[in-house]
């Protein structure tokens, strides 16, 4: 019997046919994820145009974001997918972007936007003037599905309390029938420029009456009247060559200005460390002011804003910078239609050669009050404290060296280089030097912006500035620095405000947002509400802040506190946040446990 021949094996295997793999290159070509429409392509291109040869640049996706959100009341999912596609840059970078802002309201699929929102301020000095009241009854009053009614963080009304935002009316000293009022009647007021108004904060130096807080739309010095007064020939001259730069950085430093934003970095040292780094150079100017109890940044703005801005062109000139950015914060509607008109006044007739100027606009995160933060909100990104160093005067917005300032910092620079540098230095008491804008509010009979010595005591500045305690209530706590400058009892009143004053007692004056608490509110609460506030407003990138602000909140909340387990959170959240939000988050609570432990359950 013989044997088959072999038959030759091929070393290769056929898996697929000619025909197979056609159809799977047909499949792989389809993009996959959802596509945009000619619809919606339109829509987004009506509102943001079209996109110029080099594209449209990526740091405006928020801008757009806004333009989008104002048009339709919320972000249609349909609407991101064509904005993507419009920038060229991923959809889920679109949609992290606009989900990390409080803001935006992004809406999937068919969803609809409610016809109106109304946010009630939920902030501390609110809630002591009644925000729960108005909060509980408005739905009740309302009886419409259509119109929203939410709690939110600080709206910067503080003086104005209970202060509630109707779309982008800000409603002061509210009551739910002036809220109903509103919603049935828009008001369509604005702010207006006066050509007779000569206001200068400095004027009001050391008076009782500091800057008078506004329920309404305040008159403001505009352009004309500014230039009419002098304004704006120290910023000409510099521009001009007429005057030296060098004196006026000396009258900076000499001054003693710090950083009225926080940190209290000194001013004039600032300058001159952004200015030996190479060019190009860049500015950010900081107006998001989102610390419950502080409002003196819009309280100057909106009466008086080109004296800011004169300050803004100063430093940009001796500094060397030649692009400025303005970050707004997102509540401040009325202020940024006014700043947007007077600088296109500025544009309009410029007294010398300007930078170029770019507003930009907030989308309710208070984490971009810190500077990195906001940096990356500047580029269009997630408000994500950086890593440092680098410090942003080095490697700052796009990586270019930055100058970062506080509005009220840049606000006393003319005032500083016309008067001189003595003239700023030579307020104080307790041996401090310069002058503080405190926000002062809670149980005072004259709540607002008051303009007194560093170094004043609360006691002082309840007694001489504010006309003393509400009726009713008598002296009990104050927070010296806002939500995360911590809570002291009224017997230590005779403190000193100012910076450096207040750590050996585990507070700090950050900003000098002073709220002042009466005998019949406790402490505690107060603490529970800023921890609150806090969770909220945690941008979650890092653990220690994002769990342990909301297991704060949590055990505040009990009869008597854990105090063991709030001491490990604390110190981690100290030790490990990369930020200033999380590692100030315990003041208030270790401020609880040393001062007031009547009230956690602690003899």
């Amino acid at each position: 019997m013989t044997s088959p021949e072999p038959q030759a094996v091929s070393p290769f295997s056929v898996i697929a046919t000619v025909d197979d793999l056609r159809k799977s290159i047909r499949q792989k070509s389809k993009l996959k994820g959802r596509q945009s429409d000619d619809v919606s392509i339109s829509e987004v291109r009506d509102l943001i145009g079209d996109a110029p040869a080099e594209g449209h640049p990526r740091d405006l996706l928020i801008e757009y974001l806004h333009l989008l959100n104002d048009a339709w009341r919320g972000l249609h999912d349909r609407h991101l997918v064509a904005l993507a596609k419009e920038m060229n840059i991923p959809m889920a970078e679109v949609y992290e972007v606009a989900t990390f802002y409080h803001h935006f309201e992004v809406l999937k699929g068919d969803a609809k936007a409610p016809g109106l929102t109304v946010r009630v301020c939920n902030g501390l000095p609110c809630e002591m003037a009644g925000a729960e009241n108005i909060l509980a009854r408005l739905p009740v009053l309302l009886g419409n599905p259509d119109v929203r009614v939410i709690a939110a963080p600080c709206i910067g009304r503080c003086d104005q309390a209970p202060a509630v935002a109707v779309h982008q009316t800000v409603i002061a000293y509210a009551t739910p029938e002036l809220v109903m009022a509103e919603i049935k009647q828009p008001n369509k007021n604005l702010p207006a420029s006066s050509e007779k108004l000569n206001f200068s904060a400095s004027d009001f130096t050391e008076k009782s009456l500091i800057v008078p807080s506004h329920g309404g739309p305040a008159d403001y010095v505009g352009y004309q009247a500014y230039r009419e007064a002098g304004g704006y020939s120290i910023a000409a001259a510099l521009v001009n060559c007429e005057e030296d730069s060098d004196p006026v950085l000396k009258a900076m430093e000499d001054s003693g200005l710090r950083g009225l934003g926080g940190a209290g970095f000194p001013a004039g040292r600032k300058w001159r460390i952004v200015q030996a780094f190479p060019g190009p150079r860049l500015m950010a100017v900081n107006i998001d002011e989102g610390e419950p109890g502080t409002f003196k940044d819009r309280s100057y703005l909106e009466r008086d804003p080109h004296r800011f801005l004169e300050g803004l062109l100063i430093a940009a000139q001796v500094v060397g910078i030649r692009t400025c950015y303005i970050y707004l914060r997102d509540e401040y509607h009325d202020c940024r239609a006014m700043l947007e008109k007077e600088l296109e006044l500025l544009r309009a007739d410029p007294p010398c050669e300007l930078p170029r100027i770019e507003l930009r606009r907030g989308a309710g995160a208070y984490i971009c009050g810190e500077e990195s933060a906001m940096i990356e909100s500047l580029e269009g990104k997630r408000g994500l404290p950086r890593m440092r160093p680098p410090y942003i005067a080095e490697v700052g917005l796009f990586g270019l060296p930055t100058l970062e300032h506080n509005f009220e910092t840049l606000y006393w620079v003319r005032d500083i280089v016309e008067k001189g540098p003595e003239w700023f230095s030579s307020f104080g008491r307790n041996g401090r030097k310069g002058l503080r804008s405190f926000s002062v509010s809670g149980r005072v009979k004259q709540p607002g912006v008051k303009l007194a010595p560093a170094g004043i005591t609360v006691q002082e500045l309840v007694d001489e500035y504010c006309g003393g305690m509400q009726d009713g209530h008598n002296f009990y706590a104050y927070l010296p620095g806002g939500a995360s400058g911590g809570i002291l009892p009224a017997s230590l009143n005779q403190i000193p405000l100012d910076f450096d004053t207040l750590q050996p007692y585990g507070c700090f004056i950050g900003s000098a947002a002073i709220i002042v608490l009466g005998h019949q509110d406790k402490a505690r609460d107060a603490a529970l509400n800023m921890m609150r506030f806090f969770e909220h407003e945690s941008c979650g990138q890092c653990t220690p802040c994002r769990v342990g602000t909301s297991k704060a909140a949590r055990l505040m909340q009990a009869d008597a506190w854990d105090n063991d387990t709030l001491d490990d959170l604390s110190q981690v959240m100290v030790d490990a946040s990369i930020c200033g939000l999380g590692q100030a988050a315990p003041n208030p609570v270790r401020s609880i446990q040393k001062y007031f432990p009547h009230e956690i359950g602690v003899l």
